[in-house]
């Protein structure tokens, strides 16, 4: 039969000492034997391997998912993290009649974390704390042609604004709005002159701004008097309008 290995063992028994002693050792071995072994040996490895492979697999399969599932849970808390932001720029728009224009894709302007400009309000993403802040810079002239002016209305005074609407105010009214800032400066005292620039101009800001507990959904804008916005400085990093939250 091929691939079958025989050896027959002839033994003698002495009876005289009762000691056995090997006569003969008789292989018959097929001519195919080192073939058959060589093919045993070749399934045998290869079952080896693929069960090496297969227990590899089962231990660093479910670690790479791990790594893949903390990089991407890793990545949306970096972007949750992200701190809501947004900083305008200013300028005056004669359409405009209360308010200065608020710009977000010039200067210093930026926004993030889901605050945005729309219709010339902020609008708050989510609930939370934040701080709102303002500034409005004038070029005044404290100069007047006319003597009565100077003594009905002596001062020149600055003012600016923040109102703001909530659902919170039990309001549906969308023109309700709530003043959260306000500010007034004297800039200058008037005085009589046949030359409007006699006593040449005075630059001043008004600067403004506090923490609020605002709701997602609120809208803060800015409220100016008309004659003031004629003499509004708009130029970069002067008049702006920004909220963060906390």
């Amino acid at each position: 039969m091929e691939g079958e290995c025989k050896i027959v063992l002839d033994t003698s028994v002495s009876t005289e000492s009762g000691e056995h002693t090997t006569v003969s050792v008789k292989e018959h071995h097929s001519s195919r034997l080192p073939t058959a072994l060589l093919v045993f040996t070749l399934c045998l490895a290869a079952a080896a391997a693929a069960v090496l492979l297969f227990n590899t697999h089962a231990k660093v399969g479910p670690q790479r998912t791990d790594e893949h599932s903390f990089d991407l849970h890793h990545a949306m808390r970096q972007i949750s993290n992200v701190r809501a932001a947004i900083h305008l720029e200013g300028e005056h728009n004669p359409s405009i009649s209360n308010s200065v224009e608020w710009r977000s894709q010039v200067d210093q302007s930026h926004s993030q974390g889901g605050l945005e400009l729309n219709n010339n309000e902020i609008v708050i993403p989510r609930n939370g704390l934040y701080f709102v802040y303002s500034q409005a810079s004038f070029r005044v002239s404290c100069s007047s042609y006319d003597a009565d002016d100077t003594i009905s209305k002596p001062m020149v005074h600055l003012s600016h604004t923040v109102k703001r609407w909530s659902s919170s105010y039990g309001n549906d009214d969308e023109k309700s709005y709530q003043t959260i800032l306000h500010s007034v400066r004297t800039a200058c005292q008037k005085t009589a002159s046949g030359n409007i620039d006699a006593n040449g101009s005075w630059f001043s800001a008004v600067y403004m701004g506090a923490v609020f507990d605002l709701r997602k959904g609120d809208r803060l804008r800015t409220v100016m008097e008309e004659k003031m916005l004629e003499q509004l400085e708009d130029d970069p990093g002067k008049t702006f309008f920004g909220v963060f939250s906390l």
